[in-house]
């Protein structure tokens, strides 16, 4: 009986730690906007010849990771406010994932389809990014070319302004 409950209580830390959550890191950003995507990105769609419905906006900013280690699979969230001040994304604030942030200060961009016809000028409120301290999911190396256009590597110099 004092060999079972000595086993046990040696082995309940381990147990425990197991089944904590990850945790998560909060990330600060800095100087957020949107803007209309260059003409040569590919989330701009030029080969479609009638509207469909969404305009590709890039959002960019600088993103501040404080702490010693990267955060991985960081997402960024946003209200995204029209000309009148209606959400541009109802029902959602997560505005899409910059991936993995190394210690430092770096850039980021990432594209948001807002529906066609929404009045700008756009106003980006409570920009946050959170991301962990050790991967999350699973990780697989993808070409460019299995890639959506939104999913595609930004090219920061071919934004307008």
């Amino acid at each position: 009986m004092f060999r079972r409950l000595f086993t046990l209580f040696l082995s309940l830390p381990l147990l425990l730690g197991l089944a904590l959550p990850c945790d998560a890191a909060e990330l600060q950003l800095s100087g957020v906007r949107l803007d209309p995507c260059g003409e040569q990105d590919p989330g701009n769609q030029p080969d479609l010849s009638r509207p469909v419905g969404a305009s590709c906006y890039v959002l960019t900013g600088d993103v501040e990771n404080s702490s010693r280690n990267s955060v991985v699979d960081t997402d960024v969230y946003a209200r995204i406010l029209d000309a009148s001040g209606e959400p541009v994304l109802p029902n959602r604030t997560r505005v899409g994932s910059i991936g993995d942030v190394n210690p430092g200060q770096s850039q980021f961009a990432l594209r948001i389809s807002v529906p066609a016809g929404t009045p700008g000028p756009f106003e980006i409120k409570n920009a946050r990014a959170r991301g962990f301290k050790a991967p999350v999911r699973t990780r697989v190396d993808v070409d460019d070319d299995d890639l959506l256009p939104l999913e595609r590597g930004i090219n920061l110099d071919s934004l307008p302004g």
